[in-house]
């Protein structure tokens, strides 16, 4: 029986703070968690993918920007099948094609190297673009932080892509209210879906954890004919685990046995993931 979002959502953070633990190292899991329910509705329903054969033309494009949260993107692709658990296992030890941030291997869904932030929504829009030139349907996601938006880099992107009517290009910016130092800015003054509209994209903002919201919002970037898409979704930090939720010290921690067993214990006794 396919599960429902809620389920697939729980199941991708068990397997998060599962392989958080056994690599042995401190792994980045507040904005690994934070997005998870955005890449299940994602994944389930909307990115066109073949993981039997990655390199399919026809395939819609995932990027992670923020690159440092990459354990929920590793996780969600071992969820749907481009690699192995023998593969997964090698997760942040010595020579592994998996380490703590994305490095390009289309083979297992990675479609992008990122680490510095602000490079992905560039790399993206060139992809929408060429897809453009060539008349071909495929569309461009790419994940971002909204601590990330406080680089330059991408509101040149952004600039960029509203120039160029990028309509089959979706940025979703997981704002969870943190970065690596503390809150971000931005608030009813520095407010990150007006900035994104003043540069010309379509705004949508959402529960980042509502999958009927998130649902709805991947649904109306997809009608949208003349511009870029940006879904601008409100998440909790660390969600699903309430010791990590909002404390930024799981920004980049480990964790313990003893945090483990009640991390496992949390989310599977919480039967809806949410």
């Amino acid at each position: 029986m396919k599960k429902n979002h809620l389920e697939v959502s729980r199941d991708i953070r068990k397997i998060i703070i599962d392989r958080a633990y056994s690599c042995g190292q401190p792994a980045h899991l507040g904005g690994a968690l934070s997005m998870v329910d955005l890449l299940t509705v994602l994944y389930e329903d909307f990115l066109r993918f073949d993981s039997s054969n990655p390199l399919c033309i026809d395939r819609d494009i995932f990027i992670l920007s923020k690159g440092h949260t990459v354990l929920g993107y590793f996780a969600t692709l071992f969820y749907y099948d481009y690699f192995s658990e023998e593969v997964f296992d090698t997760f942040q030890q010595n020579g592994s094609k998996l380490i703590a941030h994305p490095i390009k291997n289309l083979k297992y869904g990675i479609e992008s190297s990122n680490g510095s932030l602000g490079q992905g929504i560039s790399y993206a829009a060139g992809m929408a673009l060429a897809y453009k030139k060539k008349s071909l349907p495929n569309k461009v996601y790419v994940m971002m932080g909204d601590g990330e938006c406080n680089e330059g880099s991408v509101w040149e992107a952004a600039q960029f892509a509203a120039e160029f009517k990028l309509n089959n290009l979706v940025a979703i910016v997981d704002q969870n209210g943190f970065r690596n130092d503390g809150a971000t800015a931005y608030s009813d003054v520095l407010h990150l879906a007006k900035m994104w509209g003043s540069f010309g994209w379509n705004v949508i903002e959402v529960n980042g954890h509502d999958h009927l919201e998130i649902h709805k919002a991947y649904t109306l970037a997809a009608m949208n004919d003349d511009k870029p898409t940006v879904v601008v979704a409100n998440t909790i930090k660390g969600k699903g685990i309430s010791l990590m939720e909002n404390n930024n010290d799981w920004h980049h921690n480990r964790i313990t046995k003893s945090s483990y067993d009640q991390f496992i214990g949390e989310l599977m006794g919480n039967n809806n993931g949410n």
